[in-house]
Protein backbone atom coordinates (compact mmCIF):
# COMPACT_ATOMS: atom_id res chain seq x y z
CA UNK A 1 0.00 0.00 0.00
CA UNK A 2 1.31 3.44 -0.76
CA UNK A 3 0.32 6.49 1.22
CA UNK A 4 0.76 10.06 0.11
CA UNK A 5 2.78 11.91 2.75
CA UNK A 6 0.47 13.82 5.10
CA UNK A 7 0.36 17.58 4.93
CA UNK A 8 0.66 17.73 8.71
CA UNK A 9 3.66 16.53 10.72
CA UNK A 10 3.41 12.83 11.54
CA UNK A 11 1.86 12.32 14.93
CA UNK A 12 3.66 10.07 17.38
CA UNK A 13 2.15 6.67 18.17
CA UNK A 14 -1.34 7.42 19.38
CA UNK A 15 -2.27 7.04 23.01
CA UNK A 16 -5.37 4.91 23.40
CA UNK A 17 -7.83 4.59 26.22
CA UNK A 18 -7.49 1.09 27.69
CA UNK A 19 -4.92 -1.26 26.19
CA UNK A 20 -1.81 0.13 24.55
CA UNK A 21 -1.11 -0.75 20.91
CA UNK A 22 1.62 -3.22 20.10
CA UNK A 23 2.99 -4.78 16.93
CA UNK A 24 0.16 -7.34 16.88
CA UNK A 25 -2.63 -4.74 17.18
CA UNK A 26 -4.61 -4.33 13.96
CA UNK A 27 -3.78 -1.30 11.82
CA UNK A 28 -6.27 1.26 10.60
CA UNK A 29 -6.22 4.37 8.43
CA UNK A 30 -7.91 7.36 10.06
CA UNK A 31 -9.65 10.01 7.98
CA UNK A 32 -12.04 12.92 8.42
CA UNK A 33 -15.35 13.89 6.91
CA UNK A 34 -16.80 17.17 8.15
CA UNK A 35 -15.94 17.18 11.86
CA UNK A 36 -16.04 13.41 12.39
CA UNK A 37 -13.19 10.88 12.49
CA UNK A 38 -13.50 7.53 10.74
CA UNK A 39 -11.23 4.53 10.25
CA UNK A 40 -10.96 1.72 7.71
CA UNK A 41 -9.04 -1.48 8.36
CA UNK A 42 -5.72 -1.15 6.55
CA UNK A 43 -6.02 -4.52 4.82
CA UNK A 44 -8.95 -3.19 2.75
CA UNK A 45 -6.90 -0.24 1.47
CA UNK A 46 -4.82 -0.43 -1.68
CA UNK A 47 -3.41 3.08 -1.53
CA UNK A 48 -4.12 6.72 -0.77
CA UNK A 49 -3.71 9.27 -3.56
CA UNK A 50 -4.32 12.91 -4.35
CA UNK A 51 -7.66 13.34 -6.14
CA UNK A 52 -7.26 13.14 -9.89
CA UNK A 53 -9.46 14.22 -12.76
CA UNK A 54 -12.82 12.47 -12.69
CA UNK A 55 -14.90 11.73 -15.78
CA UNK A 56 -18.58 12.37 -15.09
CA UNK A 57 -20.90 9.60 -16.15
CA UNK A 58 -24.64 9.95 -16.73
CA UNK A 59 -27.39 8.41 -14.64
CA UNK A 60 -25.42 7.59 -11.52
CA UNK A 61 -26.40 8.52 -7.97
CA UNK A 62 -25.23 11.94 -6.73
CA UNK A 63 -22.66 10.35 -4.40
CA UNK A 64 -20.76 8.86 -7.36
CA UNK A 65 -18.48 11.59 -8.69
CA UNK A 66 -17.66 9.55 -11.80
CA UNK A 67 -14.71 7.38 -12.79
CA UNK A 68 -10.98 7.99 -12.67
CA UNK A 69 -7.97 6.42 -14.36
CA UNK A 70 -5.65 4.98 -11.72
CA UNK A 71 -2.53 3.90 -13.64
CA UNK A 72 -4.59 2.34 -16.42
CA UNK A 73 -7.38 0.96 -14.23
CA UNK A 74 -10.75 2.74 -14.42
CA UNK A 75 -12.31 2.96 -10.95
CA UNK A 76 -15.52 4.55 -9.67
CA UNK A 77 -15.07 7.48 -7.29
CA UNK A 78 -17.54 7.68 -4.41
CA UNK A 79 -17.73 10.96 -2.51
CA UNK A 80 -18.18 9.84 1.11
CA UNK A 81 -19.48 13.29 2.13
CA UNK A 82 -22.29 12.95 -0.36
CA UNK A 83 -22.88 9.28 0.48
CA UNK A 84 -23.32 10.22 4.15
CA UNK A 85 -25.63 13.11 3.22
CA UNK A 86 -23.12 15.77 4.28
CA UNK A 87 -22.72 19.07 2.45
CA UNK A 88 -20.16 18.80 -0.35
CA UNK A 89 -17.12 21.01 -0.28
CA UNK A 90 -14.49 21.83 -2.89
CA UNK A 91 -11.30 19.80 -2.86
CA UNK A 92 -8.36 21.40 -1.08
CA UNK A 93 -4.75 20.51 -0.26
CA UNK A 94 -5.85 17.94 2.32
CA UNK A 95 -8.48 16.13 0.21
CA UNK A 96 -7.50 12.55 -0.57
CA UNK A 97 -8.86 9.55 -2.41
CA UNK A 98 -8.63 6.32 -0.44
CA UNK A 99 -8.50 3.43 -2.90
CA UNK A 100 -10.32 0.50 -1.31
CA UNK A 101 -10.54 -3.12 -2.44
CA UNK A 102 -14.01 -4.59 -1.95
CA UNK A 103 -14.10 -8.20 -3.09
CA UNK A 104 -12.88 -8.14 -6.68
CA UNK A 105 -13.74 -4.44 -7.12
CA UNK A 106 -11.61 -1.37 -6.53
CA UNK A 107 -13.35 1.85 -5.49
CA UNK A 108 -11.96 5.31 -4.77
CA UNK A 109 -13.41 7.13 -1.76
CA UNK A 110 -13.03 10.90 -1.56
CA UNK A 111 -12.44 12.13 2.01
CA UNK A 112 -11.66 15.54 3.52
CA UNK A 113 -8.27 14.44 4.86
CA UNK A 114 -6.30 11.39 5.88
CA UNK A 115 -5.13 11.65 9.47
CA UNK A 116 -2.70 8.78 10.01
CA UNK A 117 -2.11 5.06 10.12
CA UNK A 118 -2.68 3.78 13.64
CA UNK A 119 -2.65 0.56 15.61
CA UNK A 120 -5.75 0.00 17.72
CA UNK A 121 -5.96 -2.90 20.18
CA UNK A 122 -8.97 -5.05 19.35
CA UNK A 123 -10.24 -4.83 22.94
CA UNK A 124 -10.63 -1.05 22.65
CA UNK A 125 -13.13 -1.32 19.78
CA UNK A 126 -16.68 -1.20 21.11
CA UNK A 127 -19.73 -2.31 19.15
CA UNK A 128 -22.19 0.28 17.93
CA UNK A 129 -24.58 1.29 20.72
CA UNK A 130 -28.26 0.36 20.49
CA UNK A 131 -29.05 3.97 19.58
CA UNK A 132 -27.42 3.33 16.19
CA UNK A 133 -30.22 1.40 14.58
CA UNK A 134 -31.76 0.75 11.23
CA UNK A 135 -29.98 -0.26 8.06
CA UNK A 136 -27.01 2.02 8.78
CA UNK A 137 -25.89 -0.12 11.73
CA UNK A 138 -24.47 -2.92 9.62
CA UNK A 139 -22.01 -0.53 7.96
CA UNK A 140 -20.43 0.36 11.31
CA UNK A 141 -18.13 -2.23 12.89
CA UNK A 142 -17.69 -0.22 16.05
CA UNK A 143 -16.22 2.79 17.81
CA UNK A 144 -12.88 3.45 19.48
CA UNK A 145 -11.10 6.31 21.19
CA UNK A 146 -7.60 7.37 20.22
CA UNK A 147 -6.29 10.00 22.61
CA UNK A 148 -9.38 12.18 23.12
CA UNK A 149 -10.85 11.57 19.67
CA UNK A 150 -13.71 9.24 18.86
CA UNK A 151 -13.32 7.19 15.66
CA UNK A 152 -16.08 5.32 13.86
CA UNK A 153 -14.85 2.03 12.38
CA UNK A 154 -16.56 1.58 9.02
CA UNK A 155 -16.93 -1.85 7.44
CA UNK A 156 -15.58 -1.10 3.96
CA UNK A 157 -16.80 -4.39 2.49
CA UNK A 158 -20.40 -3.65 3.55
CA UNK A 159 -20.29 0.11 3.06
CA UNK A 160 -18.91 0.04 -0.47
CA UNK A 161 -20.63 -3.08 -1.78
CA UNK A 162 -22.39 -1.75 -4.90
CA UNK A 163 -25.73 -3.23 -3.86
CA UNK A 164 -25.50 -1.45 -0.49
CA UNK A 165 -24.47 2.06 -1.57
CA UNK A 166 -28.02 3.35 -1.99
CA UNK A 167 -29.00 1.87 1.39
CA UNK A 168 -26.05 3.66 3.02
CA UNK A 169 -27.17 6.94 1.49
CA UNK A 170 -30.81 6.45 2.53
CA UNK A 171 -29.75 5.53 6.09
CA UNK A 172 -27.71 8.75 6.23
CA UNK A 173 -30.68 10.80 5.02
CA UNK A 174 -32.91 9.16 7.64
CA UNK A 175 -30.32 9.79 10.38
CA UNK A 176 -30.16 13.47 9.36
CA UNK A 177 -33.96 13.75 9.60
CA UNK A 178 -33.99 12.14 13.06
CA UNK A 179 -31.15 14.28 14.45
Amino acid sequence: MSITPPTQPHAPESTLHGSQPNSTSPQFVGFRLANQNYIFRIESIQEIVMPSRVAKIPEVPAYVDGVSNLRGMIIPIVNLRSLFNLKRRPHDDETRTIVVNVGSRTIGCTVDSVLRVMRVPADTIQPAPDSVNGSGRRFIEGFTRVEDDLFILLDASQLLEPANLEQVHQASVQFEKNS
